[in-house]
């Protein structure tokens, strides 16, 4: 490279690293992010772009964009930093990359749209005000996700996308990765190299840097439903199984090669014969309670009974012969159906008819639970599993059983639960991958 374009290249740099000074003295939680992306030119980005170790850039629009004033620069520069912080490149999701990517470049621009700093404030459009307000009146927290999740009912028009995209879209994403989806990032990717940085940065926030992000409240609030710890459904639900034995041949109890020895040296007598029975771990007693309150959603309901069915008519989670109790309720129970087999799981989801639309109150579950065990309803009642949206009464006293609470909504944040409940928090991608 010549003298003149190592100048030049300096002068982009100069350029890159002034916007990044000017957000860290505004945002000085932010300084390790803002401080971990190397930058490169190239040609052909639409103005910037990162992979999560680089952040690409084009010269002449960079420029163009400088011309227009440093703000410009600094809410590019920033955009990508958040895309980082909450692992968009590293994270594809559904099957419309289009729709995907526009949603990410939504939220990150709300986001900084909410921030109140000088260094990117500036004047929304008219289009785009109106467009938060209906984000407002659907989501609370407008995550990536959850935008995808609202957009992809819509059935958008190409017209529609490209108003969007005219609106929103600010950077290249042609250096995101194209890979599947993992459950946990590569040791030293990019992706876990900015897991740990967005978990940093939420510890400082929520201990030293409290006073700093007094006006990045929504920055918080997102910060946590990303950083909050993924489930397996799957895995959750077998810690309400049981140890038992059935009668099943156990194909593995034995030495293949006794067994043939037995038969090569008296003709037909095996020396070892299949155990008729084994020892399984699945589920046998078991409450579900489904919480029809008008504050929960119908359709969250059918969907947390529909992935729990998916999961319960695998051959492996519970006992050929079992005993699981579906309780619907809000502030009093409206319907107990006793699941003996996968028939008749398969038949009460065809005939699925929810019921209730009162309050939520969560003691007569509990109760009626007590009183099915009196009448000895249950022969080994290892655990209830509560749906809900954790507006209710909860009771005081532990009951004899493992309880989980769980809630299913995309921008949930927390709900106090009993010292002695389990909680699990699901997105409905996280039951839609189990």
């Amino acid at each position: 490279m010549d003298g003149n374009k190592k100048d030049e290249a300096s002068d982009f740099h100069e350029i890159l690293l002034s916007a990044r000074t000017e957000l860290s003295v505004y945002m000085r939680y932010l300084n390790l992010a803002l401080s971990a992306l190397k930058f490169e030119a190239r040609e052909g980005v639409r103005l910037m772009g990162t992979d999560g170790n680089i952040l690409y850039y084009n010269p002449p629009l960079l420029y163009e964009e400088y011309k227009s004033g440093r703000i410009w620069v600094n809410r590019a520069y920033l955009h990508q930093i958040l895309h980082c912080i909450y692992r968009h490149p590293f994270r594809p999701y559904g099957n419309n990359k289009r729709l995907w990517d526009i949603s990410c470049d939504i939220a990150m621009e709300y986001m900084i749209d909410s921030f109140r700093y000088h260094c990117v404030r500036m004047s929304g459009t008219r289009y785009r005000r109106i467009f938060y307000e209906n984000l407002k009146g659907k989501m609370k927290i407008p995550t990536a996700q959850a935008i995808y999740c609202l957009l992809e009912g819509l059935d958008m028009t190409d017209r529609e996308y490209e108003q969007l995209e005219f609106e929103f879209r600010r950077d290249d994403h042609s250096f995101w990765s194209e890979q599947e989806k993992k459950d946990m990032p590569l040791p030293n990717s990019p992706e876990q190299k900015w897991q740990d940085i967005s978990e940093k940065l939420m510890t400082n926030m929520e201990t030293q840097a409290q006073d700093m992000a007094e006006d990045a409240e929504g920055f918080m609030e997102q910060l946590a439903v990303e950083n909050r710890k993924k489930y397996d459904y799957r895995s959750f639900l077998r810690k309400f199984s049981v140890i038992k034995e059935e009668a099943v041949l156990d194909m593995d109890s034995y030495d293949l090669s006794f067994y043939t020895y037995g038969l090569s040296l008296y003709g037909n007598m095996p020396l070892i014969e299949y155990q008729e029975t084994r020892e399984s771990k699945r589920i046998e007693d078991f409450v579900i309670a489904v919480d029809t309150s008008m504050s929960c959603s119908g359709e969250l309901v059918q969907e947390f009974l529909m992935q729990t069915y998916k999961v319960l008519k695998e051959s492996e989670s519970f006992f050929q012969k079992a005993n699981i109790h579906i309780l619907q309720c809000d502030e009093e129970i409206r319907s107990d159906e006793v699941i003996r087999n996968e028939e008749q799981l398969e038949e009460y989801m065809k005939q699925l008819m929810l019921k209730g639309g009162g309050g939520t109150d969560f003691r007569p579950v509990f109760a009626y639970v007590e009183k099915l065990i009196e009448e000895k309803a249950f022969h080994h009642l290892k655990g209830l599993l509560y749906f809900t949206d954790g507006k209710g009464i909860y009771p005081r006293k532990r009951p004899p059983y493992d309880t989980a609470f769980v809630f299913l909504k995309e921008d949930y944040t927390d709900a106090d639960v009993p010292p002695w409940a389990m909680k699990l928090i699901l997105e409905p991608e996280d039951l839609k991958e189990s």
